[in-house]
């Protein structure tokens, strides 16, 4: 089991218990992980990083479009209609961040619905945008070998105000891109959450996967904690079908992070 299957250390969720972005590096190296995705590394001096990647044989295979202006409740900007040129320029730090620590796959955020206006008469308007930035961004992206994702994240429990919150939204928006380094980022955390059926979905998506994520449902803790997703069943679903990306272990550590570690580290071993 799993032993086809290459897993990364989400840094904004796996070791809280260590304080800064190069020394959680160092941790998910020791604790066994040969790879980390970074949402939002920015913070951290872009050399700095490279260095300690480097150091500890680690690849970063995910960072996101910066999030925007986090006062006024923004969480990215590829869907708001006013903040085009602010999108693109945070495309570009992106792309420049990704090019030195040689990242190369990109979520690009969607964003919220913006604040006081009825969502009916500015989803059209969103939608448009997006597939206009998403366009945008792609033929950046291309010209770097960069992949561009896009995420749905759920709005019953994780963030009520978020644009795109279904797969089968997202596949509407891809098939309308139309761009072949263009695909699907599925948390299957938020898959679970906003339409369940995740076999049917996994499959009939399977050829536009880019990245898929993990955490249990409904506390978004451990893969093989309480909950709803069997994860041994996803996971051999996922070398059945032939899936060569990463799975990124985005969820909330009940304790210490590597002691939560067992279900991962047993697979390990076993190659």
């Amino acid at each position: 089991m799993l032993r086809s299957l290459h897993f990364a250390a989400n840094l904004s969720w796996l070791f809280p218990e260590v304080k800064t972005l190069p020394r959680r590096v160092e941790a998910a190296a020791h604790a066994g992980f040969q790879a980390v995705e970074v949402p939002w590394p920015y913070d951290t001096d872009v050399t700095e990083l490279k260095k300690v990647l480097e150091e500890n044989g680690m690849e970063i295979v995910l960072i996101n479009t910066p999030p925007g202006n986090k006062e006024r409740g923004e969480l990215g900007l590829g869907a708001h209609p006013q903040q085009q040129a602010e999108f693109r320029r945070g495309l570009d730090q992106a792309v420049q961040y990704a090019k030195i620590v040689k990242c190369k796959r990109i979520h690009l955020m969607a964003g919220r619905f913006p604040m006081g206006l009825d969502r009916a008469t500015v989803a059209m308007a969103m939608e448009a945008t997006f597939i206009e930035n998403l366009k945008y961004a792609a033929d950046i992206l291309s010209t770097e070998g960069i992949l561009g994702l896009i995420e749905p994240i759920n709005t019953r429990i994780t963030d009520s105000h978020y644009f795109l919150n279904t797969p089968h939204q997202a596949m509407k928006i891809l098939r309308q891109v139309d761009r072949p380094n263009l695909k699907l980022q599925l948390d299957l955390f938020h898959c679970q959450i906003m339409d369940g059926n995740l076999t049917q979905n996994i499959t009939n998506y399977f050829p536009l996967i880019g990245h898929i994520q993990v955490a249990q449902v409904p506390n978004r803790n451990e893969p093989d904690s309480p909950g709803e997703i069997d994860y041994n069943y996803v996971f051999s679903l996922l070398e059945g079908l032939g899936y060569e990306g990463y799975i990124g272990c985005e969820y909330n550590p009940k304790g210490n992070t590597v002691d939560g570690l067992g279900w991962l580290k047993t697979q390990w071993m076993a190659n």
